[in-house]
């Protein structure tokens, strides 16, 4: 057997300096996932590329409780499910969802259609359980089907080691290899890292997107307010005499100020209709830059067009209450 390397995962909660902890043949999100086609009992054979599949993993029986991955249905593994026992699988909320709909999973029988694992060939496994969900390939990308087996029952050679720590996880690295060596003097360890450093690995280039992205989305809000103030203050200087004849003949400043404020207004809701018509024609190219909120998210379209709307308002302002203090004498004179 080839040496685990091993992740470490901080639990401030947790009792322990650390749980010695369970294995699993592709940690989520490191890229090394195996899928597996299957076959569903019962069910008529079909074509190759339409069999069903999920991504196979191989776990120690705690391995869920450890990375708090919750049951739904059924049970999870246990120390009883061994090579001698019947053989088991625990399956994720979209294989349930492709394969059994509107169906209850637990009790059917599959059979793993792959020469690469060690479950006898032609055996069936019951499914017991079913989890939720875990985004195998990376954060930003849906959940796939997802199969899991007892290690005790499909033993492979490359394990990941999995330990939750109660105080910093690196500092306690030693001590994870001092139990590993305490089995196997012989093992070496390698691949050392958190949790954190996993997630971090993952995000980080999503994370100079987004920030970028940012930076680009408040420098056209700025430019956008910047026109906005120009343009409105340009109309204003324009009609600098109209404003005068207008406060000789009795205008208020308060009506100087809602005439130029309502003119910006119109000017705003056009702005804005057109603005959301765009941003509803390209959501299909905006789809792929989105993570957990649809393009067209009502929460999300509601909130963005508000804060245009006070930004543009807010941008007509300053020329209009620069209109209501225009002097009379002065404005009948300007050209």
């Amino acid at each position: 057997m080839q040496s685990p390397h091993f992740v470490l995962w901080q639990d401030k909660g947790a009792n322990l300096d650390f749980d010695f902890g369970d294995v699993i043949n592709a940690l989520p999100l490191s890229g090394e996932s195996h899928t597996s086609n299957f076959t569903i009992e019962g069910r008529p054979a079909v074509a190759p590329s339409d069999r069903p599949w999920g991504v196979h993993s191989t776990i120690s029986p705690d391995y869920f409780r450890l990375m708090d991955i919750p049951l739904l249905k059924g049970r999870y593994f246990t120390d009883q499910d061994t090579a001698e026992s019947a053989l088991v699988a625990i399956i994720g909320e979209q294989t349930a969802y492709r394969y059994w709909p509107g169906e209850d999973p637990i009790g059917g029988r599959i059979r793993l259609e792959d020469p690469d694992i060690s479950t006898g060939e032609g055996r069936w496994l019951t499914v017991v359980g079913l989890v939720r969900d875990v985004r195998n390939r990376g954060v930003d990308q849906e959940p796939l089907p997802e199969l899991y087996v007892p290690h005790a029952q499909s033993p492979t050679g490359t394990m990941t080691l999995v330990v939750r720590t109660a105080s910093e996880p690196v500092t306690l690295a030693a001590a994870v290899q001092s139990e590993i060596w305490a089995v196997d003097k012989e093992q070496p360890v390698y691949d050392i890292m958190s949790m954190e450093r996993l997630l971090s690995d993952q995000i980080g280039g999503i994370r100079v997107f987004i920030w970028l992205l940012g930076i680009f989305a408040v420098a056209a809000l700025v430019l956008a307010a910047v026109g906005i103030y120009g343009v409105m203050s340009y109309a204003v200087s324009q009609r600098t005499h109209e404003i005068g004849v207008r406060m000789a003949l009795g205008a208020q400043p308060s009506d100087v100020l809602r005439l130029v404020m309502r003119q910006g207004f119109a000017v705003t809701i056009v702005s804005v209709i057109i603005g959301l018509a765009g941003a509803w024609a390209l959501t299909r190219l905006m789809t792929g830059l989105l993570f957990g909120v649809s393009p067209t998210d009502p929460a999300t379209c509601s909130g963005i067009t508000l804060l245009l709307a006070v930004v543009a308002l807010l941008a007509c302002y300053l020329p209009a209450r620069r209109a209501a203090k225009v002097d009379p004498m002065v404005a009948l004179r300007y050209e």
